[in-house]
């Protein structure tokens, strides 16, 4: 990794261990650089993405003019590269004991992994083609994992937390597609709803008093 600094300065000093703890962590895809909020310039760079080096102008412009709600803590913000490349950054102005500003510390981020990672699980998340369904007409069990598997995602948590009433619909959706009416039928839901089968039993047993007394 590397590093540019102004090894005089007690600011680096200081703030060095931090400074490469964030590179160190980040690397190699972040810069950190501390900036002189005095004399605007740059007093040491780790990881640099680009040529700026220690007394490098920082071009910060005027602190007094930051939003005083942020806490001395500001973004994350976007920045581009000449080659196109984005980063995400925050700054921190580091003060003085009184309270006046000593240094900023920078964190840039390329965000060029993180950007094709989401290319990629764009790609796989798009939408699929129709199910062909005369490959699974006759596929009961591929039925069962349809419905109990629809239901879930409009219900949004995992299938072993479905209450009663949930599992009595789900069984009245895979009795009104004729599940039942498959011999075994009876263990494979069972297990997809991650109930015993004697539950399922009864459930359907509940299903159908429900509907005589009805």
């Amino acid at each position: 990794m590397r590093t540019r600094t102004d090894v005089e300065d007690a600011r680096v000093r200081q703030w060095a261990p931090a400074c490469q703890a964030i590179a160190v962590l980040l690397g190699p895809y972040a810069e950190v650089v501390l900036h002189d909020a005095v004399r605007d310039r740059v007093l040491g760079i780790w990881n640099p993405l680009g040529d700026r080096g220690p007394g490098d102008p920082s071009l910060l412009g005027e602190l007094g003019r930051l939003e005083a709600t942020a806490h001395d803590v500001y973004g994350p913000y976007e920045k581009l590269l000449p080659d196109g490349r984005r980063l995400s950054s925050v700054s921190a102005v580091l003060r003085e004991a009184d309270g006046e500003p000593s240094a900023v510390l920078c964190v840039n981020l390329d965000r060029t992994p993180l950007d094709q990672a989401a290319t990629l699980l764009a790609a796989f998340a798009a939408p699929t083609a129709p199910r062909p369904e005369p490959l699974f007409e006759h596929d009961w069990t591929e039925r069962v994992h349809q419905i109990i598997g629809s239901f879930v995602r409009s219900a949004g948590r995992p299938v072993e937390r479905l209450g009663r009433e949930e599992r009595l619909t789900v069984l009245g959706e895979l009795r009104q597609a004729g599940v039942f009416a498959v011999r075994k039928a009876v263990p494979v839901v069972a297990s997809a709803l991650r109930v015993s089968r004697s539950t399922v039993y009864a459930l359907l047993a509940e299903l159908k008093d429900e509907e005589t007394s009805a």
